[in-house]
């Protein structure tokens, strides 16, 4: 298996191996309700953006309870029928949300919800009694740190991985919340100790499905150059300095930059 494979599969086998972190003031008041409506008979709606630790808290809270997607409808009601607690997961998208609240008020089931913000208040008033949200990581500092501990140790069980993980020059992607962080984690850690042959064996395996056109050399050929002036640029800060260190002309090097600026190729003149 390839290394790109590899950190793509145990991604995705990792994705519920975390419980929930407590570091933050936010997640702390987020886990103490989470406690509370465990005890509860009530129906609550958890909000926030993918990533941000909804389905993990839902689960704490009903932990015998069936995951359902909420785009899978007649799934949904069949399993609101058949039990006492149902999570409904991405409420977002569910077909027909009158009919799930008739559903709802029909059988009296007990539903946690994970919701990212589509309905208004008033419509989700005739569901749920609790409305919990979770901010996202960016604001969550402690969190993250605690996030990364976690994947750390989760990546080195993994990939079986022994030596530690440098930190220097790392900056968390929080795009997607702890979904991105843990992706960024696991592939930091493998790509730290890659080969040249393992890189090559990357490009070949991403390529060998797109070549067939009469121009493919140019066509993929970013695929070298950028990575290598964007190294550059980050090592060397200057055109000057960059050109001489690759050996090319510094107006080819300008020019190459310049066919490039998709990718925003910047550094100074000088």
């Amino acid at each position: 298996m390839r290394a790109a494979d590899v950190a793509e599969a145990a991604v995705t086998t990792a994705v519920d191996a975390t419980n929930f972190l407590t570091a933050s003031n936010a997640s702390i008041e987020a886990f103490k309700t989470a406690n509370l409506l465990k005890g509860l008979g009530v129906n609550a709606v958890i909000f926030g953006e993918r990533g941000t630790g909804k389905l993990t808290l839902a689960r704490y809270i009903l932990p015998h309870a069936p995951v359902i997607d909420a785009s899978r409808f007649d799934e949904l009601l069949d399993a609101i029928e058949s039990h006492s607690e149902v999570i409904i997961y991405r409420l977002d998208n569910v077909a027909n949300l009158k009919r799930l609240i008739e559903a709802l008020q029909k059988t009296r089931t007990r539903v946690v919800a994970t919701a990212g913000g589509r309905y208004s208040q008033d419509q989700l008033d005739e569901i749920f009694t609790i409305r919990l949200a979770l901010p996202p990581l960016a604001e969550r500092s402690e969190d993250v740190a605690a996030l990364i501990d976690a994947f750390v140790q989760e990546a080195r069980h993994t990939l079986g991985k022994t030596e530690p993980f440098e930190r220097n020059g790392f900056v968390p992607d929080l795009s997607e919340n702890a979904i991105s962080l843990r992706r960024q984690v696991y592939l930091h850690y493998l790509f730290d100790s890659i080969g040249e042959n393992d890189l090559m064996g990357i490009m070949e395996h991403y390529l060998s499905d797109k070549l067939g056109s009469n121009n493919d050399y140019r066509a993929f050929l970013h695929l070298y150059e950028v990575p290598l002036i964007r190294a550059g640029i980050k090592r060397f800060k200057s055109q000057l300095q960059l050109a001489e260190r690759l050996g090319l002309n510094r107006n080819t090097l300008r020019k190459k930059i310049a066919d490039h600026s998709d990718y925003q190729l910047e550094t100074k003149e000088h």
